[in-house]
């Protein structure tokens, strides 16, 4: 049971520094031995991907502002949050390669314009 325990804590941080590229090949592969791949248009995959946002909206509906790092609440709750929260970047990915947008290069790209956008304010 322990060496169960130990294996999962492992896969566990191996998955934690995974990349774009590699949850994109896993998600590529998962559909193809389902054959869902006919299924994964960008309208269809953008279609899941808001109603996931949505059922992340509901976790959060009535509590008002919420502390970083959910301090109050339960572990059920924030591993509920952490689910929702990965169904989201999934289709993300799945969409932006259904696109034939390179997620990565896209969103280092945005952050550059958003600094030119919006520069630091200078302190006097």
């Amino acid at each position: 049971m322990e060496g169960e325990k130990k294996a999962m804590q492992e896969e566990n941080t191996k998955m934690a520094d995974v990349s774009l590229k590699d949850l994109s090949k896993k998600l590529e592969d998962f559909a193809k031995e389902r054959d869902w791949e006919k299924y994964h248009s960008p309208r269809n995959l953008l279609l899941a991907m808001v109603g996931e946002v949505g059922e992340l909206a509901e976790i959060f509906m009535w509590k008002g502002e919420v502390e970083k790092g959910l301090p109050n609440w339960k572990e059920a709750e924030k591993e509920h949050v952490g689910e929702e929260l990965s169904d989201v970047l999934l289709y993300l990915i799945r969409l932006s390669d259904m696109c034939g947008i390179d997620l990565g290069d896209a969103a280092t790209k945005k952050i550059v314009k958003n600094a030119i956008k919006y520069p630091p304010q200078a302190t006097t």
